[in-house]
């Protein structure tokens, strides 16, 4: 067997020179003179370009080395990167702020809302809303939030969401957000959350194919019903196929994104039982009023975004006509831009607008001191902070914050509510700026003889409000009462026009109420209906004492056209089919004269 250690190491490059210098002794043997030397001469150039040639390979065997090195390098700090991340993400956040306080010992740190509300670190998602019906609509000039939660005795959110859209034109409509916060906080938040899951899929069965289900009609029917859990009203409603009547819910401003509804998580609350009283307040108030200012800030976190303006409602009032071009009018004509709050309301936290670009210091300012006041006198220290000089009187401080808290006066807005919602408080707040212009409207009627079977409340007669003096109110009706207006000489109407309730009692409205009429001549009117191919007058029912049922209530409202073939009418009558559980009011009469 051979060993190969007896064998010395040749290298590649003293074997190359052994090999030219003895193939140059050859050529010196087999010739000599000039030609020896072109060849010698040639040898040794080839020599030299073989030397650079290997000195050129190892360099760039280096630099491909060197290159190799770090490939692998930032291969094996990527995988490591993404461990780190990995283990990052797996961390809890309370965990992640420790880390981050303990490895930044010199970074110094501007306190978050985490600061002031430690315990939303503990779950995940709790800054988001739990629930979103809506749109999602931004890029408008005003945003108005309106926190609902549970009453106990009546709520009024339907009546609040009715007079606000209802007083808004198509491009008002275009031009705003109302979003609606149902703040709950239930204990049974998860077991409801799980319950809404489960049903989802036959929700989905009975809704449009390509609709998405937070956008669809069981979150509509929450709002109107949102004196119980949000979540638990959506899995009822669900389960009743949306079986809500139709003059409850808001499809229309859903879908256009007019209207949002959320709902906060329940972990965005903290643990309210470790409150301290103050100012005299026993702890359910503390409680009460505490949760309150966490809802403005959550609303308000949320609406920021969304337009240029927010204003602060609350779900128990009534708006005046044009109240939100007033508003916009009212905010762009300000000859500083100095301004804080622009109120619309005297009362309390209603109609406040701010400008959106504020809302982080407003938010900010009521989260450090959420337990300690309410919310209207910590507005009114973010004032005192930002212009009054403890070395000056109160009357200098006052005057330095009317420039910043402007009031806009007559009130654009109405307290209607009566319960509050703390439990078992009663609050008659009337705002006196608000004014009477808006709870009847004015119209021309022919002169005609009025009567109803009804029992008027004090001065509120019939007779006032046909002669727009003021408005009909009446006791609780029943089936077969009627209200009539009978002309002095038969006229033929063109349209028609009543609206029962009004801004102060909109729940005093007729329901099941039909309009009838009464041609003076029956049969010619008859006779003219098919003379002319229509039969008009008998598409309609009528009764046994000749009127002619052409119109009925709804939402409290009746209004039509009236059909040329009837002709000259006597009178025209409004019959109570049903007994009704509340009393009624007519503030709106209006018969137009064919011309």
């Amino acid at each position: 067997m051979i060993n190969k250690a007896t064998f010395p190491k040749i290298s590649l490059s003293s074997w190359r020179n052994s090999f030219l210098l003895k193939l140059m002794r050859e050529a010196e043997w087999l010739f000599s003179g000039d030609v020896v030397d072109i060849y010698q001469r040639e040898f040794l150039a080839l020599r030299d370009r073989l030397h650079a040639a290997e000195q050129e390979s190892l360099k760039r065997s280096k630099e491909l080395n060197l290159v190799l090195d770090e490939i692998k390098r930032a291969i094996s700090e990527k995988q490591a990167l993404r461990d780190i991340n990995r283990t990052w993400s797996s961390l809890s956040d309370e965990t992640k702020l420790k880390l981050w306080n303990i490895t930044n010992k010199n970074v110094l740190h501007l306190p978050t809302i985490f600061h002031h509300l430690p315990h939303l670190l503990s779950k995940e998602n709790s800054l988001q809303p739990a629930v979103h019906v809506g749109q999602g609509r931004t890029g408008v000039s005003i945003v108005m939030g309106i926190p609902s939660v549970k009453r106990e005795v009546h709520s009024y959110l339907t009546d609040t969401l009715n007079s606000l859209i209802s007083e808004l034109t198509q491009q008002e409509k275009e031009d705003c957000v109302i979003v609606v916060l149902i703040a709950e906080k239930s204990s049974e938040h998860g077991k409801s959350q799980r319950r809404m899951r489960s049903i989802r899929p036959e929700w989905q069965r009975t809704s449009k194919p390509s609709g998405d289900w937070r956008h669809d009609s069981f979150g509509l029917h929450c709002l109107v019903k949102s004196n119980c859990c949000f979540i638990d009203i959506v899995a009822s409603v669900v389960r009743s196929s949306i079986s809500a009547p139709a003059e409850e819910r808001f499809p229309k401003e859903i879908h256009s994104g007019l209207l949002e509804v959320i709902s906060p998580s329940p972990h965005f609350y903290p643990d309210f039982s470790r409150l301290r009283e103050s100012f005299g307040d026993p702890k359910e108030r503390v409680r009460w009023r505490t949760k309150q200012n966490l809802d403005y800030c959550f609303l308000m976190m949320y609406a920021q975004s969304k337009g240029i303006y927010y204003v602060q409602l609350e779900d128990d009032i009534v708006a005046k006509p044009n109240y939100l071009s007033t508003m916009k009018n009212f905010a762009l004509q300000q000859p500083s831009e100095e301004w804080m709050i622009l109120e619309f309301s005297q009362l309390g936290f209603i109609g406040k607008m701010f400008k959106s670009l504020d809302l982080s210091l407003i938010v900010e300012f009521i989260l450090m001191f959420y337990k300690d006041k309410p919310i209207d006198w910590l507005l009114d220290h973010i004032l005192w902070v930002k212009v009054c000089n403890p070395e000056k009187d109160a009357k200098h401080c006052d005057r330095q914050k009317a420039n910043l808290r402007i009031r806009f006066k007559p009130s654009l807005f109405q307290h209607v509510g009566t319960h509050s919602s703390l439990a078992g408080k009663i609050q008659k707040l009337k705002d006196k700026d608000f004014g009477k212009q808006a709870l009847r409207k004015e119209h021309v009627n022919p002169p005609a003889e009025v009567s109803t079977s009804l029992k008027t409340y004090q001065h509120f007669t019939l007779e006032k409000a046909y002669l727009r003096e003021d408005f009909f109110w009446a006791f609780t009706p029943a089936a077969g009462d009627f209200i009539r207006f009978r002309f002095f000489k038969p006229l033929r109407i063109e349209r028609f026009f009543f609206r029962s309730g009004n801004i102060e009692h909109p729940e005093d409205k007729l329901f099941n109420t039909t309009v009838e009429v009464l041609p003076f001549d029956s049969l010619q009117s008859d006779k003219e209906a098919l003379q002319e191919g229509r039969g008009t007058a008998f598409k309609y029912h009528r009764t046994s004492d000749g009127y002619i049922q052409i119109g009925t209530f709804l939402k409290g409202v009746a209004e039509g056209e009236v059909d040329p073939s009837f002709g000259p009418l006597e009178a025209i009558r409004l019959s109570i089919q049903t007994d009704s559980p509340v009393w009624i009011i007519l503030s709106e009469i209006f018969i137009k004269k064919a011309e």
